[in-house]
């Protein structure tokens, strides 16, 4: 596999705001239906990730545009669109991309660590589907350990910065006194979930009402943190009586409505959504504060000043972990000779006229010297890309030492 054709395109906060990038987002169903059509573009190893803060497809191909136009025949958006806000990277620079997503280094903030489930759960969901090959799984696989080595080794992550930390941040901001605020939380997926311990340790409040479409989730999540429940049907009586809301249902359409909001109540919407679950026109109505993810990134504080410096030691793990991949890359490159290599050199061996080659003790230390000789040649042929002559060459030196 030449390496210059892995490939990423995508859209990020740099370039597209929330309502932008919600055009884009990938659901489970649009996922699976994105794998299934990668023979018509003559794909065969690919996969997705998709945030609030992102939309990116990864794959092996000499042709990006086959990637866009995979991603875009399930999404909202269409192939132009995508294009105005889009990057497209190859070969190494698409390897070095994907290493400072999953480290947080390409985050809306950085150093948020929850990116690293999204891609684990990304790569798991294309090998299900038989579309993460050797090539796209050892990558990941990498990537992911040095994700954990950066979060071990520095400090890039300290701290409680995240979307669903952020959102917890901005309540306590906006108000002095939670005793009597209702809080609603609907959503209780891996946002959601975070972002209800994030307000039950930082806001110091378990006045606070879980509605998932999947109860059982909800009650799940209320029972570990001593929360309450309710029935999506319930679903514009709670929103009558919450003075905070949080909506993390990541839905293809809007849940939370203009009509769901009945009286002049002051209220705070926060949308932790790609795509957007709040209506905007929901922002518009009178005592409504509401904010998206997009708002709620700018949020800085001392732990972020911290993290920034925490940059070049990140870079350096991703640096030693590239060459780690490009070295395996390599290897699995040399891999079809180095077998052929052995398999002569033992063809080779049978034919010594040494007294002890056909002792047992003999054909161990032959055996060690082959290896040794195969050894020897990958790293030659690792500094000097000369497979033919390393392969003449480790044929000599065998028959002229056995």
């Amino acid at each position: 596999m030449d390496i210059n054709k892995f490939c990423v395109a995508g859209i990020n906060y740099k370039k597209a705001d929330a309502e932008l990038r919600s055009l884009f987002a990938v659901n489970t169903n649009q996922y699976a239906s994105i794998l299934s059509n990668t023979s018509s573009f003559g794909l065969k190893e690919v996969f997705v990730l998709s945030t609030c803060n992102r939309t990116e497809i990864y794959g092996l191909t000499e042709n990006a545009d086959d990637l866009i136009n995979l991603l875009c025949l399930e999404t909202l958006g269409d192939v132009q669109t995508f294009n105005q806000s889009a990057y497209i990277k190859k070969g190494t620079n698409a390897i070095e991309h994907i290493f400072n997503v999953a480290a947080g280094l390409d985050s809306q903030i950085l150093g948020d660590y929850e990116i690293v489930g999204q891609i684990k759960s990304a790569a798991k969901f294309s090998k299900q589907h038989h579309h993460l090959g050797p090539y796209l799984e050892r990558l990941v696989n990498t990537v992911l350990q040095s994700s954990k080595s950066i979060k071990n080794k520095t400090q890039l992550s300290s701290g409680t910065i995240s979307v669903s930390f952020a959102a917890a941040q901005y309540i306590k901001k906006q108000f002095q006194d939670f005793s009597d605020k209702n809080i609603l939380v609907f959503g209780t997926g891996k946002i959601g979930s975070n972002t209800c311990k994030n307000l039950v340790d930082y806001l110091g409040t378990k006045n606070i009402t879980l509605i998932n479409r999947s109860p059982e989730k909800a009650i799940e999540l209320a029972e570990k943190l001593n929360l309450k429940t309710a029935d999506i049907s319930e679903l514009d009586n709670e929103i009558e009586l919450a003075d905070i809301i949080l909506v993390a249902t990541n839905a293809e359409e809007p849940v939370v409505l203009a009509s769901h909001i009945r009286s002049n109540q002051n209220k705070l919407i926060i949308d932790l959504s790609i795509p957007c679950n709040v209506a905007e026109s929901v922002r518009y109505l009178p005592n409504i504060t509401m904010v998206n993810v997009d708002e709620l990134s700018k949020l800085k504080d001392d732990t972020l000043k911290k993290r920034e410096a925490e940059i070049p030691k990140a870079k350096k793990i991703i640096a030693e972990a590239m060459e780690e991949f490009t070295d395996w890359y390599a290897m699995r490159r040399h891999a079809p000779m180095l077998k052929d290599l052995k398999i002569k050199l033992e063809t080779l061996q049978s034919y010594s006229t040494s007294p002890n080659a056909n002792s047992e003790t003999g054909k161990d230390i032959l055996d060690i010297k082959i290896q040794r000789v195969v050894n020897e040649t990958a790293g030659k042929i690792k500094k000097t890309d000369t497979k033919g002559c390393q392969y003449i060459a480790a044929i000599n030196e065998f028959i002229c030492t056995a």
